[in-house]
């Protein structure tokens, strides 16, 4: 059995045990938890590509003790040539999820590394000395998980052709089997130039042109125009007052606002005991209620009918509350989104805490790898529609985004970052690790390593059925049937459930981590 890892100097979860101790090392030098995040996020791009890399996106809160969180959006916007028009002409009916069109958003989290920089106070360690495990796991070579075997065996034929992605990412023209060394000396030669010269050498100069270069030659509308128009911004995070403590998380157009409405509707379920039929449906239903609104009306603010912040309203909330049938399972299935990613947090001994997400969208993104870089680009851009509606594509929009970074500060004191991988399933994990650890008092780690679900499909899953994971009680699972569920059951620790952590800082200074059994993570105290 895991235990939640205990400590008084700083907490660390990520993922990859690699990119774990990046940060906590970082954390052990006496740098901040952003400092130690920006370790740990150039490292899990080299250490778990399948799942992430530098040519993608990334989004943070951090919350300082006494002050307000600060988010830190940098979801690539696409490219100046990217209409549907462009799309039609070259015979696309929809935009690609793998090669050269797919690639159509600026990567935006290494500039998210210079904004997070910019929030440490005094001077920074050098982002040289942030990027050396990066680096030396690049240049020396990984051992392959068996998370990154099996995901790129199950990919490969979509991903086989694409260019760049078989001299990099297989060994002899094969998935490299488990713990297999994969080097990457071309990544590691761009993040040594990144640590020398600044985040920006990724946007500007010699890495850009190569890059723009690169996407062109391969029927990408990226141009090196949008990759140094491609700036990180700060932002204030959505928030939510439940009688939990105050909840925060990303504005559109991610779905962190679906995350904060299935809490908000939860709480109004009045739920008092975890893990029975009540808990497990009421989060369901809430989650269903939260995506319906999700999927007909979040996109890029700029075209959304209401701001967000409309659907946390109070009287917003009682009303889809009191959609909810306290016995019975609204009918389903609904148009889902995909998606794919890391979560990692982070504690520092000065109580700065950091929730971090960072993605390609699906697994290796786009495919398409720069032979000069070592750099592949995401696909986020075919979460964009060529039909009109809120998520339509046109030039500058930033697409529909899975990503979620999640926050609160509990009444006690407890400031508290969590998240997860897994698209569609974000929100829902969330909000079982969230009402497991806050609400019901459960330890950390027991509250991250308990069985979950995913309802609908992601991962490539065609299914929209309830998935269980084959831990919970069978009693559980019938009374779930007999209320019109249509469930499915899945491996016990299975990837659809998603790669969950947290980490807790208390006003006492006691510190907490859990990291998911799921995963190849590890959860580090100091």
């Amino acid at each position: 059995m895991l235990h939640t890892a205990l400590g008084l100097n700083g907490a660390m979860s990520a993922p990859h045990r690699a990119a774990a101790l990046a940060g906590r090392d970082v954390l052990a030098e006496g740098g901040s938890a952003i400092e130690a995040m920006v370790a740990a996020a150039a490292c899990i791009a080299v250490v778990y590509p399948h799942m992430n890399g530098i040519g993608g996106d990334g989004f943070w809160i951090v919350k300082r003790p006494g002050a307000a969180p600060v988010g830190i959006f940098a979801g690539g916007a696409a490219a100046a040539l990217a209409t549907p028009d462009w799309y039609s002409e070259r015979g696309h009916a929809a935009i690609p999820a793998r090669g050269g069109a797919a690639a159509l958003t600026a990567p935006g989290t290494v500039d998210s590394w210079r904004a997070a920089l910019d929030l440490v106070d005094g001077a920074p360690l050098p982002l040289s000395r942030l990027l050396e495990p990066a680096i030396a796991h690049a240049e020396d070579g990984i051992a392959v998980t068996g998370n990154q075997s099996r995901t790129t065996a199950d990919k490969l034929d979509g991903l086989r052709a694409v260019p760049g992605f078989a001299e990099h990412f297989l060994i002899d023209g094969r998935p490299p089997a488990t713990g297999r060394r994969l080097t990457q000396p071309a990544l590691g030669d761009t993040l040594r130039r990144i640590g020398r010269d600044g985040a920006r050498a990724f946007y500007e100069g010699e890495i850009a042109q190569a890059h723009a270069a690169f996407l062109e030659a391969h029927g990408s509308p990226l141009r090196a125009g949008d990759l140094s128009a491609q700036t990180a911004r700060q932002v204030t995070p959505l928030a939510l007052d439940t009688r939990w403590g105050r909840l925060w998380n990303m504005i559109p157009p991610t779905q962190g606002v679906a995350s904060l409405m299935i809490l908000g509707i939860y709480e109004r379920l009045g739920v008092d005991a975890p893990e029975g039929f009540a808990h497990v449906h009421g989060l369901i239903e809430a989650t269903k209620q939260a995506f319906l609104l999700r999927n007909a009306g979040l996109g890029d603010p700029s075209s959304m009918s209401e701001p967000a912040s409309d659907w946390l309203a109070d009287a917003r909330l009682d009303a889809l509350a009191a959609r909810i049938d306290p016995g019975r399972a609204l009918p389903w299935p609904y148009e889902p989104k995909e998606g794919d990613t890391i979560w990692m947090g982070a504690s520092d001994r000065d109580g700065t805490t950091v929730s971090f997400i960072q993605s390609v969208f699906w697994e290796f993104g786009s495919g398409l790898t720069c032979p000069d870089t070592g750099v592949f680009f995401q696909n986020r851009g075919a979460g964009f529609s060529l039909a009109p509606g809120p998520n339509r594509l046109a030039p500058g929009k930033v697409p529909f985004h899975t990503l979620n970074p999640a926050m609160a500060e509990l009444t006690d004191g407890r400031v508290m970052a969590y998240g997860t991988m897994g698209g569609e399933g974000q929100p829902q994990t969330q909000s079982a690790v969230f009402t497991r650890y806050a609400q019901y008092g459960q330890d950390l780690q027991a509250a991250v390593t308990a069985p979950r679900w995913l309802l609908g499909k992601t991962w490539g899953q065609e299914t929209t059925t309830l998935k269980l994971e084959d831990r919970f009680d069978p009693s559980l699972v019938a009374a779930l049937q007999d209320a019109g569920h249509d469930v499915e059951t899945i491996a016990p620790f299975s990837d659809l459930a998603g790669h969950a952590g947290a980490v807790v800082h208390h006003p006492s200074g006691l510190f907490e981590s859990a990291s998911d059994p799921r995963a190849d993570g590890a959860a580090l105290c100091l």
